[in-house]
C-alpha cells in the first residue's frame, strides 16, 4: 500500500514538473536530488536520571557540614542509582544497534558518500 503512495505522488510531481501542458505548474528553485552528507547533530541525551538520590545526598551534605562520613547511606543510594541508569542506558544502545534503529549522522554521510546520488531531475 505503501508502495503505492510513493509510486502516485512520483507520477503526481512528475506530472506538474513537466511541460507538457505548458509551463510547470511547479517551479523548484534547486535540484530535486537529495544530498550526499547528513547533518552532523548529536542525539539527543534524555531525561536526567537520579535527580531525586542526587539532591538526597546534598541536603545531607549540607546538614552535616559536607562530612562524606555522616552520608555513606546517601552516596551509596545514588552511587547504585547511578550504575542502574548507565546499565540501561547501554543496553538501550546495544537493543538500537541490533535493532537497525537510526543511524548514526556520521555513518549515513559515509555511507551516502560511498553511495551518491544521482544529480538528474525527475
Amino acid at each position: 500500500m505503501a508502495a503505492q503512495g510513493g509510486i502516485f505522488s512520483q507520477e503526481k510531481v512528475s506530472r506538474l514538473l513537466s511541460r507538457h501542458n505548458g509551463k510547470p505548474v511547479l517551479k523548484p528553485n534547486r535540484t530535486l536530488s537529495l544530498k550526499d552528507s547528513v547533518a552532523n547533530r548529536k542525539p539527543k541525551k534524555g531525561e536526567a536520571t537520579c535527580i531525586t538520590e542526587m539532591s538526597f545526598l546534598m541536603v545531607c551534605w549540607k546538614q552535616n557540614n559536607f562530612v562524606d562520613g555522616l552520608c555513606s547511606n546517601e552516596m551509596n543510594s545514588f552511587y547504585s542509582c547511578v550504575k542502574a541508569a548507565q546499565a540501561a542506558m547501554k543496553s538501550k544502545s546495544e537493543q538500537t544497534t541490533l535493532q537497525g534503529g537510526r543511524l548514526p549522522p556520521k555513518l549515513a554521510t559515509t555511507l551516502l558518500k560511498r553511495y551518491p546520488n544521482l544529480r538528474t531531475e525527475i
